[in-house]
């Protein structure tokens, strides 16, 4: 491993810095969604458990100009504690005299949230000077935030460079569990990928062509490849000025060995709404004024017999408009089928990003994937090829 972890680091009875995700959805003062939080737990309790103070931190929405009510941390307490089971204390600032009375006042093994790193513009800047501020309140580093490690800010990549530093289990399981599916694999690897458009996934799908063995598109960017392909795709949403792009993708998949499994057949309909009348059809027999809003049998079957002689999957967004029904039933499908050859043993899949998670939970499949990540922007330029800085940092540290 090219970076330390809880394994290799003494935290026994030291001030250790945690740098954590808490950008989490609050609604009317409540913490509406907690996966976040659930899963920061185990690294909060295993430091805590050894005796150490943990002084958690954190960014939080986009607040403009300081500190405000909003975009304050405070909010996200209660929800910490009753994950935790134990108290968390409160520090107004992250930085400077009140974060340094508060770390001090903090008994052994207890825990203590400091207020939004992004209080401070020097936080985005990743200013020397901030991080030397935060980096004088603890002993050690680490960061458990997979999710913000694609921003070089003071707290996840300055800080880094200042104290013994590691990651924590979060960070461990998403490197791990990204290692395993794309830096060095169990062949064939296959990606699926889906979403609206493949202007927003174009570095995604040139760097994925030449990493995995098959590639499977659906959603709308699928529209888009078909239409260079010189099929008619109604009113299906596409990209049709990206048309050349999206052939030069084809030919470099072409040269690394890469096979594109484009739809064979789709669900039309002539206007997107939930229960909307539709009909399967070929691709290629699509009316003018129909789009297609989901992949048909035809390429659920195609899709399947193809990733069942697969040993990774790597799954990047729905196969169709997964939010409306029918036109989740591509998406369950072949996410049904993932989800059951891993459990089986026979695959390791690998999903996050986006729509990702939000369609594997509908599917009622993301505790079947071998890991899910929640970490979104991070996740995709980790899919991309990009270097990540919060990952950069510790590894030099180490």
């Amino acid at each position: 491993m090219r970076f330390k972890t809880l394994d290799t680091l003494d935290v026994a009875g030291k001030t250790v810095l945690v740098r954590a995700d808490l950008n989490v959805p609050v609604q009317d003062g409540q913490v509406s969604d907690t996966t976040r939080i659930d899963r920061l737990v185990p690294t909060l309790a295993e430091i805590a458990g050894k005796g150490a103070k943990v002084v958690v931190m954190s960014h939080f929405g986009r607040p403009k100009g300081g500190p405000d009510t909003k975009n304050s941390l405070r909010q996200v307490v209660p929800a910490l504690e009753k994950a935790l089971g134990a108290p968390v204390a409160f520090a107004e600032d992250c930085v400077g005299d009140k974060a340094r009375a508060a770390v001090d006042a903090l008994a052994p093994g207890g825990v203590l949230l400091l207020e939004n790193t992004r209080f401070h513009a020097g936080e985005e800047k990743n200013d020397p000077e901030l991080a030397k501020q935060m980096a004088a309140l603890g002993d050690v580093y680490i960061n458990d935030a997979f999710s913000s490690a694609h921003r070089a800010h003071a707290s996840t990549e300055g800080i880094a460079h200042l104290l013994p530093s590691g990651a924590g289990r979060l960070m461990q399981a998403e490197l791990e569990a990204l290692g395993k599916a794309l830096a060095h694999p169990e062949r064939p690897v296959a990606a699926v990928v889906g979403g609206a458009k493949i202007s927003t996934k174009l570095d995604l799908l040139l760097n994925m062509v030449t990493k995995v063995d098959m590639l499977v598109l659906g959603g709308g960017m699928a529209n888009t490849f078909l239409f260079a392909q010189g099929v008619a795709t109604g009113k299906s949403l596409a990209e049709k000025d990206m048309a050349e792009q999206a052939r030069a993708i084809m030919a470099k998949a072409a040269e690394s060995g890469c096979e594109i499994l484009l739809p064979k057949d789709g669900m039309m309909a002539k206007e997107f709404k939930a229960g909307a009348a539709h009909r399967v059809v070929a691709v290629g027999d699509i009316a003018e004024d129909e789009m297609m809003l989901d992949v048909g049998p035809s390429t659920v079957e195609f899709v399947s017999l193809k990733l069942q002689g697969a040993k990774t999957v790597v799954w990047n967004g729905p196969m169709g408009a997964f939010e409306i029904k029918p036109f989740d039933s591509g998406t369950n499908a072949v996410a049904g089928l993932v989800a059951a050859l891993t459990k089986q043993g026979r695959l390791l899949s690998v999903a996050g990003g986006g729509d990702t998670v939000a369609a594997l939970e509908q599917a009622g499949v993301a505790d079947s994937f071998s890991y899910v990540s929640t970490a979104g922007g991070a996740f995709l330029e980790w899919l991309e090829g990009k270097e990540l800085p919060g990952v950069k940092a510790l590894e030099k540290s180490a």
